[in-house]
């Protein structure tokens, strides 16, 4: 690599500090190609300016529920743009994603009410109740 390249590049532990993510993070994110580093001739890992913005999107969309199978799917308009707006690409899969949240919240309100006439009654209500 150039030392042209690598004074515009950043190592992992500065890609960590401006981004919040830990190093073992990031490291993950690259070994799933959500990341595209390259190797210094010490053979540490060498990140583009852009990668600070992939990372934090990748942090959003985890924030947002997306696993990163999810995020690899999505087109690069979306990690390449910091707060980039939805697209059609994603809508499906975010519909998706909500409808799963959506059905983990109903099952914990039905959990909750179960515990609450737990404490209330003494006894532990049938199912369906």
């Amino acid at each position: 690599m150039s030392r042209t390249a690598l004074e515009t590049s950043l190592g992992i532990g500065e890609l960590a500090r401006r981004t919040g993510a830990s190093v073992r993070s990031i490291r993950h994110y690259d070994e799933q190609g959500l990341l595209a580093s390259t190797r210094s001739e010490n053979g540490y890992r060498a990140f583009p300016e852009l990668a600070v913005t992939q990372v934090r999107q990748i942090q959003r969309m985890i924030a947002s529920g997306f696993s990163l199978a999810d995020i690899r799917s999505f087109p690069d308009c979306m990690l390449m743009i910091e707060g980039a707006a939805t697209c059609e690409q994603t809508s499906a899969v975010q519909r998706d994603r909500l409808k799963s949240i959506e059905r983990q919240i109903a099952d914990l309100e039905r959990r909750r009410a179960r515990l609450l006439k737990m404490l209330s009654e003494g006894v532990v209500p049938p199912l369906g109740q």
